[in-house]
């Protein structure tokens, strides 16, 4: 029988390779990389930027001024630059640029300035001499070997680089400036810091991890220092912190002018049940730490609630408080009861599946489908916030596992979100495995792998168990 030929999958048209005039901005010219960001969406977001007036050109040369990437590191699209000008055997010195800036420019109009939040960080040994490429930050090397994973490193809670890790705010701006990829870069140059088994005093090669000559010499930023007093930054940190409110809606309200929790009100934006009783009735408990001791009083009071509708079931504090996190402080004693306990609370159930297999469309996303509630309790307290009315409002996230999934569930809620990433990220890459909160799949052998405790689960992965008290990556 004749063989029949394969069919190849059609690729999207890539740009035409050379400029289409000079546009209504003569001095910009753009050069979309096309690593991450797909074929298609290059050449559509191609055609965006053309019909407002940009120059695109397809190619890189000398006369590109902007490069523009998405889902890249600074190091990557460095190197692309690097391999693209020895191809053209042309120089130029372009501003290396997150997808954010395009997509601003896009909704302006027009190219909008370049902000510290869309440039792309270059962080290797030397990547930064000599390119000119508008960033004044000196990099941090050291020859100290970090293991690539932060689940493979231990991370305790207080370090020795405290003073060090700025990338925390840096990552966090990044977040707010809905720039995933900075973030993630920056989030992972901060663990590696929180890592580091002595402090950082010498500008020595330390991998990606970047520092400003002043914060080694003081423990400052100027970079970081300016992101705080930025009003955009408070002004998101602020919603951010209210229950129920996320990065896309809280930039909603600071684009519709919305500046402090009196214009929420003023205005009479339209909040939900959640952003109310996060917003208008207790803000300020929702944002003042919980002590270790009101934890496990809370866990008290929710162990002896459990064993009257189901005997036998255990009761376990997570995240947090078993991270090593705790505050001295006394609670109200017995006169708590679950009776008014509870000022707000939103349940959801099971939509979980052991049959649903990790493998299908949206299975490698599936994080966790456990039943939950999510809850504010009324908390008697002697003193700190609240001590006038004698109560404070604390927020309890109730999760039900069944016995089988309990180990699965109690590492992915133990955190940091940081190390649960890297745990999939290392499942997934290095292992061929796919690890959510409810099981640990092997694809190589088509086989659910069952686990009693976390130790079981790194032995899967053929990892040092790390404590969770470690794990503040």
């Amino acid at each position: 029988m004749a063989l029949v030929p394969l069919k190849r999958r059609r690729r999207a048209p890539s740009p035409p390779a050379g400029p289409l005039g000079a546009g209504r901005f003569p001095a910009v010219v753009l050069c979309l990389v096309e690593k991450r960001m797909g074929a298609s969406r290059r050449a559509f977001l191609t055609q965006l930027a053309r019909a407002k007036g940009f120059r695109v050109d397809g190619a890189y040369s000398a006369a590109v001024t902007h490069v523009v990437s998405e889902q890249n590191s600074g190091n990557e699209v460095a190197r692309w630059l690097e391999q693209q000008r020895e191809e053209c055997g042309s120089g130029g010195d372009p501003a290396l640029l997150d997808i954010s800036w395009f997509t601003e420019s896009m909704g302006a109009g027009r190219p909008v300035e370049i902000e510290s939040r869309h440039r792309l960080r270059v962080s290797w040994a030397g990547g930064s001499q000599g390119m000119g490429w508008g960033d004044p930050t000196v990099r941090a090397q050291t020859r100290v070997q970090m293991a690539p994973y932060a689940c493979q490193r231990r991370t305790p809670l207080l370090h020795s680089n405290q003073p060090l890790t700025v990338q925390a705010t840096l990552a966090e701006e990044a977040s707010f400036s809905g720039s995933e990829g900075r973030s993630l870069a920056f989030t992972r140059a901060a663990s590696v810091l929180k890592a580091l088994p002595g402090r950082l005093s010498a500008l020595e090669e330390l991998g990606a991890v970047s520092l400003g000559q002043d914060v080694l010499e003081d423990g400052v930023s100027v970079e970081v220092e300016r992101v705080k007093l930025s009003e955009r930054y408070r002004t998101m940190k602020l919603f951010t912190r209210i229950f129920g409110v996320g990065v896309r809606t809280a930039s909603r309200w600071y684009q519709e002018g919305l500046r402090t929790l009196v214009d929420l009100q003023e205005r009479n934006t339209k909040l939900t049940r959640q952003q109310q009783a996060g917003e208008e009735l207790h803000y300020e408990d929702l944002n003042t730490p919980v002590e270790r001791g009101e934890a496990e009083f809370i866990g008290q009071m929710v162990q002896e609630a459990v064993q009257r509708f189901l005997p036998g079931a255990s009761v376990t504090l997570w995240g947090l408080v078993v991270r090593g996190w705790h505050y001295a402080g006394g609670v109200g004693g017995p006169g708590n009861t679950l009776s008014g306990l509870i000022l707000y609370q939103h349940s959801q159930e099971n939509s979980f599946t052991l049959h649903e297999s990790p493998e299908a469309p949206g299975g490698r996303d599936l994080l966790d489908r456990f039943e939950r509630c999510f809850s504010i309790f009324r908390l008697e307290v002697r003193g700190g916030p609240g001590a006038a009315r004698g109560w404070k409002a604390v927020r309890v996230d109730l999760v039900v596992a069944p016995v089988s999934q309990f180990p699965f569930a109690l590492l992915g809620w133990t955190g940091s979100r940081h190390f649960e990433r890297e745990l999939r990220r290392f499942a997934g890459h290095e292992r061929k495995m796919v690890l959510n909160s409810h099981t640990l799949y092997d694809t190589r052998r088509n086989l659910f792998l069952p686990a009693a405790s976390e130790e079981e689960i790194f032995q899967h992965l053929g990892l040092e168990y790390v404590p969770p008290a470690q794990r503040n990556a």
